[in-house]
């Protein structure tokens, strides 16, 4: 993996990248499952995850706004306990907790955690300070809203942060948000990886390409940005 031009990134990978949810695979090693960090984590790879608040306020691992595709449950994230949620399974295993993950970890390798703001952004500053208080690993927070990482900086400003980037973003858009959020890294949908926007980028701070799927994309990918968030075929041969 060539080096960003901004120099050396505290969130740096290597060459096994970041394991998009985890390494997963089914119902045996379901996304954004312990089971599927275990995975990454046995190969070395980095970990990015989902991250939605509870009704209580507990920050829990998980995509969706609702439990209805990976749980067979109508439950929502922001509408239940976390003992409501508790009680249901992804695969085998129980929805995982932001506490448990970092446990899990224990510092061996670099985290990307996607915050999934669902319209409740005032409440993540204090859940965040809560869980991650103490937790000497590397790890970025950064989401699609540019409001969180601007709220990082004015609260948590120890914590690195960053932005993701759609493709379909307007150049506008897109500026108005970097100045908001005002990130540590950026992390930039994959087809946008080789316009030229992304690469001046890439002279100020680290950019991450996602969601790399296939062996084709790696190849590509793998010299426009700093580090690949990747799953399936997307895999590292190395």
């Amino acid at each position: 993996m060539q080096s960003s031009p901004s120099g050396a990134d505290p969130l740096d990978p290597g060459p096994k990248g970041f394991a998009h949810r985890g390494v997963h695979d089914g119902a045996a090693f379901p996304e954004n499952s312990l089971v599927a960090f275990a995975a990454a984590l046995e190969i070395g790879a980095g970990i990015e995850c989902d991250l939605r608040l509870t009704g209580d306020g507990q920050i829990v691992i998980f995509h969706d706004e609702d439990a209805w595709r990976l749980c067979a449950s109508p439950l929502t994230i922001a509408g239940s306990t976390l003992a409501e949620l508790g009680r249901l399974r992804v695969g085998e295993h129980p929805i995982p907790t932001l506490a448990a993950l970092l446990e899990l970890v224990s510092s061996r390798v670099p985290l990307l955690l996607e915050v999934k703001i669902a319209n409740d952004i005032w409440r993540w500053v204090s859940a965040l300070r809560r869980d991650l208080a103490g937790y000497g690993g590397p790890f970025g927070v950064m989401s699609f809203d540019p409001r969180l990482p601007r709220l990082l900086k004015t609260n948590l400003p120890n914590v690195r942060r960053g932005l993701l980037v759609t493709a379909d973003l307007p150049a506008m858009r897109r500026g108005l948000y970097m100045a908001l959020a005002d990130p540590d890294f950026l992390g930039v949908q994959r087809t946008a990886l080789g316009q030229p926007w992304a690469q001046r980028v890439r002279q100020r701070m680290p950019v991450y390409g996602w969601t790399i799927r296939t062996a084709d994309a790696r190849a590509q990918a793998q010299v426009q940005a700093d580090a690949l968030i990747w799953e399936g075929d997307g895999r590292p041969r190395s």
